[in-house]
């Protein structure tokens, strides 16, 4: 009976993963660039911004090796093809081998905040400059360049389709910037495609979802804007100020604010589902949230990281982690990745809010994990990248 008991839990188990997984599939389809056993080419994993990983992550992480870059890493690691790429402040961006060797560096003439984006053979990264680079992710070769005439903060994100007077698939970069402009670009190119005016600075990433980029920004605006061509399908009102990303599951938009509110807004009806608001704390919301399944997390300048119910916005959990969390979670099975502003990396059990795990490295982490092949890859503001494996 008891063995019959395991076989059960265990069968349960892998066909809970198995539908994930599935899931995850017809979610994202064609166009979008999910996380896999190799590859987190985006820093939030897929196209969609929903912060999970297809992997496991070891009982026994451990760290495995430091890379040392010239100033501080605000930028959240990507890494494909064994190859890491981080961005650092001393305005270079880095190709890392998976063994914590360099392997080539370029100088994009300012310092870098954005994470990179990797798709296809290229990364593709922003600067404070405002310029955007493509870059071949083998030999470290700069194939074009793109001026906006505003500062980057957030990272590109790609879509690939159908462009009208354009023969076959295009892939179009979409990238916010400090002029106001959301911009569509050629990612074989460079060619600027189309640009979208808002009304303020765009600091996040826009999330793409059935065939639109969704983003906030400083005009505490929700803006929908076809990818294919630039053109406004709507916008309204969400918050004073949208400082980080939004997540896009199933036409919920799930976007915090620089007041400290927490919104799941139905997109396709234009209703808010529900909000949250820490009201003795009403700090900002930086970090872009986690989603699965039903569930949706998030944390928050207040130090605490939250899971909701993500169709009726109850709380399941909220755990005090004594640190600002400014990164974004990344749920990785039955974990769930946290890095604070103390500079303390977390695993917590996605489930209770448990933490199992912790390593401090004692200086502020500002952008998420990258999570692939059973390692954790950090980014943080000694200007190091931190590797943690199961050797």
């Amino acid at each position: 009976m008891q063995m019959a008991a395991r076989n059960c839990k265990l069968f349960s188990k892998i066909m809970k993963h198995l539908f994930h997984y599935i899931s995850v599939l017809l979610l994202f389809g064609l166009n979008g660039i999910a996380a896999g056993q190799d590859c987190w080419g985006n820093f939030r994993g897929n196209s969609a911004l929903t912060g999970v990983a297809e992997v496991e992550l070891p009982g026994d992480l451990r760290l495995e090796w430091t890379f040392k870059t010239g100033d501080a890493i605000k930028a959240a690691p990507v890494v494909c093809d064994g190859i890491i790429v981080a961005g650092s402040l001393d305005g270079n961006l880095y190709g890392i081998t998976r063994e914590g060797n360099l392997k080539w560096k370029i100088n994009t003439g300012n310092g870098i905040e954005s994470p990179a984006l990797i798709d296809n053979g290229m990364v593709y990264v922003g600067n404070l400059d405002g310029s955007v680079f493509a870059i071949e992710l083998e030999t470290g070769k700069t194939r074009w360049t793109y001026d906006t005439e505003g500062q980057i903060m957030g990272s590109p994100n790609l879509w690939k389709g159908q462009i009208e007077g354009k023969p076959g698939t295009t892939r179009v970069l979409i990238i916010g910037s400090y002029d106001y402009y959301l911009h569509g670009i050629d990612a074989l190119t460079g060619e600027g495609l189309w640009k979208y005016e808002a009304d303020n600075f765009i600091n996040g990433t826009p999330a793409i979802y059935k065939g639109y980029a969704i983003f906030g920004g400083c005009d505490g605006m929700l803006h929908q804007v076809r990818v294919s061509d630039g053109k406004l399908k709507e916008r309204r009102p969400v918050a004073t100020y949208v400082a980080g990303s939004v997540t896009v599951v199933d036409w919920i938009t799930y976007v915090g604010d620089y007041d400290g509110k927490f919104t799941a807004l139905n997109i396709q009806h234009g209703k808010e589902q529900w909000s949250y608001k820490n009201d003795k704390a009403e700090l900002p919301f930086i970090a872009s949230p986690s989603v699965d399944g039903n569930r949706v997390f998030i944390g928050n300048r207040d130090k605490y990281v939250y899971c909701f119910n993500r169709t009726t916005g109850d709380l399941i959990w909220s755990v005090n982690t004594r640190g600002r969390v400014d990164a974004s979670p990344v749920l990785a099975g039955d974990d769930l990745l946290v890095a604070t502003m103390r500079g303390d990396v977390l695993v917590m059990d996605a489930a209770s809010g448990e933490v199992k795990w912790t390593y401090e490295i004692g200086s502020p982490v500002m952008g998420n994990p990258a999570v692939t092949d059973e390692r954790v890859i950090v980014g943080a503001g000694d200007g190091r990248i931190y590797c943690f494996g199961s050797k």
